[in-house]
């Protein structure tokens, strides 16, 4: 295990409205608002145009190569992430979101870009003090989290 602390800083209330793509709102927010690092949840509506990325492949292949889920129709969600800067300084939120419509649920990374329905209330934790980067690990291709 690796480690770092850090101290809670400012705290932002969002609403992304229909049609917003969450990751890319969210980081085009960090970036605009000099948030470097934050604890992120996520509730409301996902629209039927929305992917997920839900596992590899093949687990042991490397690279990764990743599966994605189109939603069939909206889809409540709610989701937990974090933000953290890459090794250029750009804030990359990794977020997964639990998805559902009637009695199915579907949970993935919403990297792959979920689009809003109508709202999804977002709430950043500034994380401040934090030294964490993300680094792109050759292996598997992922930009991993460096405490």
């Amino acid at each position: 295990m690796k480690y770092s602390e850090a101290k809670m800083g400012r705290v932002f209330v969002l609403r992304l409205t229909d049609g917003e793509i969450l990751h890319e709102e969210v980081e085009k927010f960090a970036r605009e608002h000099k948030l470097h690092a934050a604890a992120v949840l996520a509730v409301g509506g996902a629209a039927g145009s929305s992917r997920l990325v839900v596992g590899p492949e093949d687990a042991d292949a490397r690279p990764v190569n990743p599966l994605e889920h189109a939603l069939a129709g909206v889809h409540e969600i709610a989701g937990v992430g974090t933000i953290f800067p890459d090794d250029a300084g750009n804030p990359i939120l990794h977020m997964h979101a639990a998805c559902g419509r009637k009695s199915s649920t579907v949970t993935g990374c919403v990297r792959a870009g979920v689009e809003t329905w109508q709202v999804l209330e977002v709430i950043l934790i500034e994380l401040s003090g934090s030294s964490a980067v993300r680094r792109l690990d050759h292996p598997t291709g992922f930009k991993l989290l460096d405490p």
